[in-house]
């Protein structure tokens, strides 16, 4: 007897240490931007309720442990794997996850991906209230349903087959003169789709970028590079209604690997919260020495453009780098005029910033 009640409790005190590690949550570094909040979201990622391989409150947990604020589980619509062992539910997902979402303190999203052949390709619809009606024999009746519903849609990995299936046809001009296609995925794990992000750019589209996540994520990489790919959303509160009316006006950026991708508005505002200047510590008669501050979590390269200052600085994650600017005279103010090469305002084009360094 002795032995038994030794052995159940060894068998407690190695499962502490998993109920403690699943609570942990690790928190994604990017501050608020005046007005609004900034939600780490992910709107693109499936359970066994299609063809992902865990079971919906998973996806809650991996949410709360690896730093997000909201999720939308988008299951598969037509493509069933795995109905010989369980039914198709189109809504069974987001039921089974609500009650964890809720302990947790994730905002969850009842989401579903709308996948026809490519073209004219795959298509998310979020907010929705009831997954079943999408359920359609028409690519465009489904997408229609969707809308009737208020829903969110967006086009997913756009150019994930190569540019001539992931071309825009009369299909997808339909959906956008109805105003039934809303936003792209300007990246998709770890995959980035210049056509998408000029075309959301061109046609006032918004920019989505998600993990589409089939696999459990302790299979996935966590650095500043190599992470989950998430949305930025700027909202207004923390809340779903919030979300939504974010993404419908367009507050987004996107994280993917060692990018942060948007509209130059909310790049700027990103850049002015995640980069301190501190003023100098110390000046001679031809420089000046200051620190500055990178809040965020990923890595930011910032290419010189103007004349003074070092040709790059590279501000890691989390961290304050000290820098050492040498002028012709350092009474005056100095213009630091730079390129954050790694925000792109458009495909391989970084965002322009200005630093001054006033006079003591």
């Amino acid at each position: 007897m002795r032995r038994f009640w030794l052995s159940v409790t060894m068998c407690l005190l190695l499962l502490l240490p998993q109920a403690a590690i699943a609570q942990v949550r690790s928190e994604i570094a990017f501050p608020d931007i005046p007005g609004y909040v900034t939600l780490k979201c992910d709107f693109h990622m499936h359970t066994v309720f299609s063809d992902g391989l865990v079971w919906p409150t998973v996806r809650v947990d991996e949410a709360f442990r690896t730093g997000l604020d909201a999720i939308a589980l988008s299951d598969h619509i037509e493509y069933q794997p795995h109905k010989d062992d369980i039914p198709t539910k189109h809504n069974r997902s987001y039921e089974l996850a609500a009650g964890r979402a809720k302990e947790l303190g994730i905002l969850l999203i009842r989401g579903a991906e709308i996948t026809r052949d490519t073209p004219p390709g795959h298509f998310n619809a979020i907010f929705l209230k009831d997954a079943v009606p999408l359920e359609q024999t028409e690519f465009v009746d489904a997408v229609k349903a969707a809308n009737e519903q208020g829903a969110f849609v967006f086009w997913n990995h756009q150019a994930w087959k190569g540019e001539e299936l992931g071309r825009w046809l009369d299909v997808h001009t339909t959906l956008y003169e109805n105003k039934w296609l809303h936003g792209m995925e300007v990246c998709n794990g770890g995959g980035y789709y210049p056509t998408a992000h000029r075309w959301c750019l061109e046609k006032n589209l918004v920019m989505i970028g998600n993990s589409d996540i089939h696999v459990p994520d302790l299979l996935e990489k966590n650095t500043s590079a190599e992470h989950r790919t998430i949305t930025l959303v700027f909202a207004s509160e923390r809340s779903v209604e919030a979300i939504h009316e974010a993404l419908r006006a367009g507050r987004t950026a996107v994280w993917w690997k060692d990018k942060l991708i948007g509209r130059p508005e909310w790049l700027e505002a990103v850049a002015e919260a995640v980069i301190q200047v501190e003023p100098p510590h110390l000046r001679s008669k031809n420089a000046v020495w200051f620190r500055v501050r990178n809040l965020s979590e990923m890595d930011l390269t910032l290419d010189r453009k103007g004349d003074a200052g070092p040709t790059q600085v590279v501000l890691p994650a989390r961290s304050t780098v000290g820098v050492r600017v040498t002028v012709p005279d350092a009474s005056q103010p100095i213009t630091l005029d730079y390129t954050i090469s790694n925000f792109w305002v458009a495909p391989d084009t970084g965002l322009q910033v200005t630093y001054t360094i006033p006079s003591p």
